[in-house]
């Protein structure tokens, strides 16, 4: 899902990932600074700021002065970028629901215990085998 919301917009995983952060951020009121995209992402504060610069070239974010330090700044998504994540979740989210809501719950039944058992083979991570050799 995310790759495809990534094609859609013309975004590379880490794009995605600040835009979201982003837009979560806004919802809780909270201004989001550089050095915090920085250590969310866990890359360099070059990276960031290229990242940072594509999405504002691009139209998703803005930088806004901090309001009481004048040599700080906050990263912003705009309007526009919160609206077109909406837009193409929202839709996907419509066919994915549209996909599942006649079923049966007998066929719901099943789907979720399937699910269950690819979770429970998927959680089982096996232990990397001793080279006997190795251990001596």
């Amino acid at each position: 899902m995310r790759r495809r919301t990534r094609e859609s917009m013309s975004m590379g995983e880490n794009e995605l990932l600040v835009l979201r952060y982003l837009l979560k951020a806004a919802g809780q009121n909270r201004q989001v600074s550089p050095s915090e995209l920085t250590r969310y992402l866990g890359v360099s504060t070059a990276s960031t700021t290229a990242i940072v610069d594509r999405l504002e070239k691009s139209g998703h974010v803005t930088r806004v002065p901090h309001p009481s330090d004048r040599r700080s700044i906050f990263i912003v998504a705009t309007a526009a970028s919160d609206e077109e994540v909406r837009a193409t979740l929202g839709a996907m989210h419509a066919r994915m629901m549209a996909a599942v809501v006649d079923m049966t719950p007998e066929e719901s039944s099943a789907v979720i215990a399937c699910l269950g058992r690819l979770q429970d083979a998927v959680d089982q991570v096996d232990p990397h085998p001793v080279d006997a050799e190795a251990a001596r």
